[in-house]
């Protein structure tokens, strides 16, 4: 019961990562809002928590506003917040070439101003707590792929930016993370890990030899939010199987 009385926002909580995150913190006692776009999806995963643990607001992170009115809700309804966890994303395949401008913007602010926003309008309240923010980002922002320009761009900025909020708030007793996870079974990948001829290609790449399940994912972001990690600040955890172990040279047997 690690988070026993605890209030976490988690972003994106209708699926995959966010759905298993929000799971995984009610069950060590705490209280969770989810934000998403889609009501049905949110509510889903919060039938499985008792009413009092789990409020549903549904917003879009790229709108400040509505983000904004988000947080303070969870305040006012929960009385306080000690844990954001910011893991709304979108993906689209593209190089610079076949990126359009409204692909670029929209990548750009789900991914990055989201993450601006829900931290902006959450940092005085979790600056009353002591509280802490995890940004879910990619090894796609540690290293490139190939076809994914906007996507690679996205994540790069979200470990820099956690990066300058982690120096800037340390002070203020708020600590900031990221967790970079390799591919993932979620809504977002099932176009990936439904063909076998590209997963063959990924078991031969990840030392483990298989996408992590959310659940994989949201175990190390409830450890970067506890108490156990109280002297971790401005770290970038690969959850990745092992895809940054290696020097990208081919394996020969």
């Amino acid at each position: 019961m690690m988070f026993e009385n605890k209030v976490a926002i988690v972003t994106g909580g209708g699926t995959g990562i966010g759905a298993a995150t929000a799971r995984r913190f009610v069950e060590e006692g705490g209280h969770v809002a989810l934000i998403g776009r889609r009501a049905a999806k949110l509510e889903a995963v919060a039938a499985d928590m008792a009413d009092e643990r789990c409020l549903i607001l549904p917003a879009d992170v790229a709108d400040e506003a509505a983000i904004a009115a988000a947080v303070a809700q969870t305040v006012a309804h929960f009385g306080r917040l000690d844990a954001l966890v910011n893991n709304a994303g979108v993906a689209r395949s593209g190089s610079v070439l076949d990126t359009d401008t409204e692909t670029w913007r929209m990548i750009q602010s789900v991914n990055v101003d989201g993450i601006f926003f829900a931290s902006k309008a959450a940092l005085p309240a979790l600056i009353e707590t002591g509280g802490s923010i995890v940004n879910v980002a990619s090894v796609s922002g540690m290293g490139a792929d190939w076809g994914l320009a906007a996507y690679n761009a996205s994540k790069g900025a979200v470990i820099n930016l956690s990066r300058a909020m982690a120096l800037d708030h340390a002070a203020d007793g708020v600590r900031v993370n990221v967790i970079a996870p390799s591919l993932t079974e979620t809504d977002m990948t099932a176009g990936i890990t439904a063909r076998d001829d590209v997963m063959e290609r990924v078991r031969n790449r990840l030392a483990m030899g298989r996408a992590a399940t959310p659940e994989e994912i949201a175990d190390p972001i409830l450890f970067l939010l506890s108490h156990a990690a109280r002297f971790v600040t401005g770290a970038v955890l690969p959850v990745d199987g092992g895809v940054t172990a290696s020097n990208g040279q081919p394996r020969l047997r």
